[in-house]
């Protein structure tokens, strides 16, 4: 669909959604953001929802500032996918074993590693270890540097709420691997420390939402919280590639000669440096992908819904950006308040998974159609593959 320009705004407001659909708390949020005399314009997504400050399915373009609750506490979240050479016609009837192996490999909720991951042995694909860890030392937030060794058992671990691994099929009965993860408690400490900062900074007085307070560039604060976000943001991408990794290995451990392609991963709680308008901008992205052109990404659906691997269109109007996912349509309280277990296992029939009253609040009722969310966003991104769980893996 064509987006829709909201008017009215000091910076430029263009809505993949019907403004109808928008909840007015949201719409409010998004008016206070396009408000900022720092903004340079704004795409909102059609999976957009109330967050924190910001929405969650927002783009935000600033010149020389940034907003940290914009970013959200789960710094640098996001999704890998992964294509096997597995068929549907190798897997197992009874999907609950390679489920449990998966729970096992990667420690899921609070849980965590007894001892750090030893990536040196461990096929990731990533280098700068060493240069990785000796940085965390030059963090802000003092009393993060106190849990450094927590951090390091938390990498490689999935975390809780809506965050999952997941085993797929696509049209053509192609195995994928896919899992959603970001910062873990690390990036989460940083977050709430950098967003306490950003609120008692002077110019941030007056604003209609205290909690949209940023940083401006040339400013300390600025360049420590920059500093802290892209550690953040590494740590997220590392935290996924080392599941994936252990991911992997259980699947070679299950079935004989299989073969990976290339991961796809994207971030969606992030902010990047990018030029637009032929402006150097600092643009946010809370619950949304790039897409630019030719840019693989992953949307994906709830627990019991389709997801989809997607290229970019580069569409200069979203700030070359799409989705993330699907987007609640209800809060966590409200589903579990109408929803029960009994619904959940009726709704995630067919996919091994939990299906206990602990994960209700992720229950697919709870979230937006995937498929109208798409055609919302068509000159946006071009689908490559539409997966199906088969397997759903949460904390």
């Amino acid at each position: 669909m064509p987006f829709q320009t909201i008017t009215g705004t000091m910076a430029p407001l263009r809505l993949w959604a019907d403004p109808a659909g928008v909840d007015e708390r949201a719409m409010e949020q998004l008016r206070n953001v396009a408000g900022l005399p720092w903004t340079h314009s704004v795409a909102v997504m059609p999976d957009v929802h109330v967050g924190i400050g910001a929405t969650v399915g927002s783009v935000i373009a600033m010149r020389s500032a940034v907003a940290p609750a914009a970013v959200g506490v789960d710094i640098g979240c996001g999704m890998t996918a992964q294509l096997t050479s597995l068929r549907a016609h190798q897997l197992p009837d009874d999907l609950g074993r390679l489920r449990a192996e998966i729970e096992k490999a990667v420690p899921v909720g609070l849980g965590l590693h007894k001892h750090s991951v030893d990536v040196d042995h461990l096929n990731t694909g990533l280098r700068g270890w060493h240069r990785f860890w000796t940085d965390f030392d030059d963090l802000s937030a003092q009393r993060v540097l106190r849990r450094k060794g927590r951090a390091m058992q938390q990498l490689g671990t999935l975390g809780g709420g809506n965050h999952f691994i997941e085993v797929c099929l696509d049209g053509e009965e192609r195995v994928w691997l896919m899992l959603h993860s970001g910062s873990r408690g690390i990036g989460n400490d940083l977050a709430q420390y950098h967003i306490a900062k950003a609120k008692d900074l002077p110019h941030n007085a007056d604003l209609a939402d205290p909690d949209l307070a940023v940083f401006v560039t040339g400013e300390p604060t600025m360049d420590a919280y920059r500093r802290d976000l892209f550690w953040a943001q590494d740590y997220a991408r590392r935290n996924r590639a080392v599941m994936m990794a252990l991911l992997r290995d259980v699947v070679r451990r299950q079935f004989k000669k299989v073969e990976f392609e290339p991961e796809i991963s994207c971030h969606h709680n992030y902010v990047a440096e990018e030029v637009h308008d032929e402006q150097e901008l600092l643009v946010t992205r809370k619950g949304a992908i790039r897409a630019g052109r030719g840019d693989l990404g992953i949307i994906p659906g709830s627990m019991g819904a389709s997801s989809f691997i997607v290229r970019g269109l580069g569409s200069a109007e979203s700030l070359h950006s799409a989705s993330h996912g699907a987007g609640r349509r209800m809060s966590r309280t409200q589903a579990r308040k109408q929803f029960s277990a009994k619904d959940l296992a009726e709704q995630t029939r067919g996919v091994e998974c939990r299906k206990d009253s602990g994960v209700v609040d992720e229950i697919p009722a709870a979230y937006k159609d995937i498929d109208e969310v798409m055609a919302q966003q068509s000159d946006l991104v071009t689908v490559v593959a539409r997966l199906k769980q088969i397997i759903c893996v949460k904390g």
